[in-house]
């Protein structure tokens, strides 16, 4: 049986694609790191020290849509395309988990 089908990705500009791209990088990461979930401190020592880079990188998408005369961000647009790309589990790991009952 095959996997259900995926929502088409809306159309996005090519800098708007790279931004979602980047911020989900960035997201990543961050959730790597986040020290209310277990993990050991080498992954989180090695995704901060990842994350400048990409942090650059999502900076540097959004110059480009800037000086590209891009000045407002498409949130429906956008948030439907990260819905799509998994953003909803990917951007929960930065979050606090929930408390537990003990």
């Amino acid at each position: 049986m095959l996997p259900p089908e995926l929502p088409p990705l809306p159309a996005l500009t090519r800098a708007e694609a790279e931004l979602i791209d980047r911020y989900l990088d960035v997201v990543d990461l961050l959730g790597r790191i986040n020290p209310a979930l277990d993990g050991d401190t080498y992954r989180g020592l090695r995704a901060a020290q990842a994350l400048v880079g990409k942090a650059t990188a999502l900076r540097d998408a959004l110059a480009v849509m800037h000086h590209r005369g891009e000045t407002e961000l498409h949130a429906g647009t956008l948030a439907r395309a990260l819905r799509v790309l998994d953003g909803e589990r990917r951007t929960a790991r930065v979050t606090l988990p929930p408390e537990s009952a003990s």
